[in-house]
């Protein structure tokens, strides 16, 4: 053999033994001849490859003594690197994934389990950060408690995979993990999140941070799971959800052929991911209850429940203030020291200021609170929200309308002299809000007149054919009586009446969007005033141009059709795409703008468990 021809083949056996460190055969590999050429000539530029496979290449390309034995074709010395190396093939496997290397090299040594990187970390630790759910499972399983002078599963080791653990979103590995060492609960990290804290910044995990339409919700309600409950007194045992156990099995039998549809089997694990999470959430907030100094146990809690109230992650911040009613009046820990709601109205995390309601007479005595440049509740609710809860309204004008809704709900729980009070900068509440959407009240205008300029062109379209069709009706008139020729059939009734709705609906439309364009725009016509006539405006028009359409199907009936039915056949049929294609368009906007105005909203009680 070459030595080239070898130098190649030592550089691919090192390539496989980084990425598959268990025996293969040159004939399987992956790699192209250009590669093993760029590889050979130490050229990294022509390395094309990603992944795994190309830091394996950086790595060869970097370590001299290597590249020198593939070069000189020197086997004895390569073979001497490999067995040095051996012992990390187990900490690389995991970072990739490879449950099957891991397995291969953990049966041959056991030891390689606990052996560290350069940051201190386990095997355990890089397959729980990189998220390879069936590699960590094995090595939970193979991996000893009380194994070295620094146990996987204690202290700081202990805690740094448990935060990873939770980060990747693997809840059912963590609720196991704390049931298992429950010390792990009150271990502060030398840097990074507690567990607590990682859990609390995981909005996506709870069923507050996920947004469903409205048959997702029906199927999120009643798929069935069974999950364990963490209780106070640790006796864990299989709880259902729904709460009746009969009739939860009864349903679950009933959905299992359901199940096997991919996206309701999708949301029934969403289900039960955010059920696991806050069972997790219960069972760390049992743990840290021992704690007996207060400091400590208000330091633990106050940043975990504060990080929820930022991200609307209410679930959190009932559980933590169930378990430390003191937590009800942690702070951030930052210059401005922001409680709970007053980090939810900054935020517009409208389910934790919902939380009000569960409430009784102590929200009084929340709702007096001012920070240091003497702003109260309200003055907080003036200023803008941050833009990623902005963008969850579409619209300039709708945004609007929704900060106006939470200037109005805050403005119902504070004291009547909190409304006119001058906050350090000389402002009031409604000072704030002016100064605060002066830039979004003149884009909410931008967008409701350029909508409204849209229809209304449309609507003089309609009102302009419509008007002319009632004159000039189809088929004409009788020179002797005047009356049109066609007025004793059925199907110029349904034209003339068709025609009269389409009319009149029009010109309705017409005139709605026309007082759009000469509104004065103030801030509190945004509320109410301007939606209100959006949706006159943009029903109207629905309505004209479907009763346009079937005027026109019923002119062609009497007048090409010599009054054969099958000519409605398609008629109807191509009929139905001006009328879906308004629908599929606009629908989403008209359904919008009415929940906004006139639905249930955003705001009011969300249980009837109590809140502090």
């Amino acid at each position: 053999m070459l030595a080239t021809e070898m130098s190649y083949q030592l550089c691919f056996c090192y390539l496989v033994y980084r990425v598959h460190p268990f025996p293969l055969r040159l004939e399987s590999e992956n790699l192209t001849c250009s590669l093993l050429k760029a590889i050979y000539q130490y050229d990294l530029r022509k390395v094309n490859c990603a992944g795994s496979e190309a830091q394996a290449c950086n790595d060869l390309l970097r370590n001299g003594a290597l590249y020198k034995a593939a070069v000189r074709s020197d086997w004895k010395t390569a073979e001497e690197f490999f067995n040095r190396d051996e012992q990390y093939a187990v900490t690389f496997a995991a970072l990739v994934g490879n449950t099957k290397a891991v397995t291969t090299l953990v049966e041959k040594n056991q030891s390689s389990l606990y052996i560290r990187n350069r940051y201190g970390q386990l095997p355990l630790h890089l397959a729980a950060e990189y998220a390879h759910k069936d590699t960590l499972l094995y090595l939970l399983r193979v991996t000893k408690e009380d194994v070295g002078s620094s146990p996987p599963f204690a202290g700081q080791s202990g805690v740094e995979l448990l935060v990873h653990v939770i980060i990747s979103g693997f809840f059912d590995i963590a609720l196991d993990l704390v049931k298992r060492f429950p010390h792990l609960a009150k271990v502060n990290p030398r840097e990074g999140d507690c567990p607590l804290t990682a859990i609390s910044r995981k909005a996506s995990a709870f069923r507050s941070g996920i947004r469903l339409k409205f048959w997702e919700k029906l199927i999120y309600y009643c798929a069935p799971i069974i999950l364990e409950n963490c209780s106070n007194n640790k006796n864990v045992g299989d709880i259902e959800d729904p709460a009746d156990t009969s009739q939860g099995l009864m349903k679950m039998v009933d959905m299992i052929r359901l199940l096997q549809v991919p996206h309701i089997n999708y949301i029934r694990h969403k289900k039960l991911v955010h059920n696991q999470a806050l069972q997790l959430v219960k069972c760390l907030c049992n743990e840290i209850e021992v704690i007996s100094d207060h400091s400590e146990l208000m330091r633990h809690v106050a940043e975990d429940v504060i990080v929820a109230a930022r991200l609307n992650v209410h679930e959190v911040v009932e559980e933590i203030v169930d378990a430390f009613p003191h937590a009800i009046l942690a702070s951030s820990d930052d210059d401005t020291r922001y409680g709970i709601f007053q980090t939810a109205i900054l935020n517009h995390s409208e389910k934790v200021f919902n939380l009000m309601y569960q409430m009784g007479e102590h929200k009084k005595f929340l709702n007096t609170v001012t920070d240091n440049s003497e702003n109260n509740l309200l003055h907080l609710a003036g200023r803008l929200a941050p833009l990623h809860k902005l963008s969850l309204t579409s619209g300039a004008a709708l945004q609007m309308q929704r900060e106006l809704q939470w200037f109005k709900e805050v403005e119902k729980f504070v004291k009547p002299a909190f409304k006119d009070m001058h906050n350090s900068d000389k402002e009031t509440p409604a000072m704030v809000f002016t100064r605060e959407h002066m830039k979004l009240v003149i884009e909410g205008e931008k967008w409701m007149k350029e909508t409204a300029t849209s229809c209304s062109i449309a609507a003089a379209l309609i009102v302009t054919i419509v008007f002319a069709a009632a004159i000039t009706v189809p088929g004409g008139n009788n020179q002797d009586s005047g009356y049109p020729i066609f007025s004793r059939y059925q199907a110029f009734m349904i034209f003339a009446v068709s025609d009269t709705i389409s009319l009149f609906t029009s010109v309705t439309s017409l005139l709605m969007f026309l007082s759009i364009l000469t509104a004065h725009y103030a801030e509190e016509e945004f509320l109410y005033a301007l939606p209100k006539r959006l949706i006159i405006g943009l029903l109207t028009l629905f309505l004209a141009i479907t009763s346009m359409i079937i005027a026109f199907g019923a002119t062609v009936y009497l007048v090409f059709g010599e009054r054969e039915v099958w000519v409605l056949v398609p008629v109807a049929a191509f009929a139905w795409l001006p009328v879906s294609s308004f629908l599929f368009l606009q629908t989403p906007l008209l359904v919008q703008v009415i929940s906004s105005t006139y639905g249930r909203g955003i705001f009011g009680k969300q249980s009837d468990r109590p809140f502090f």
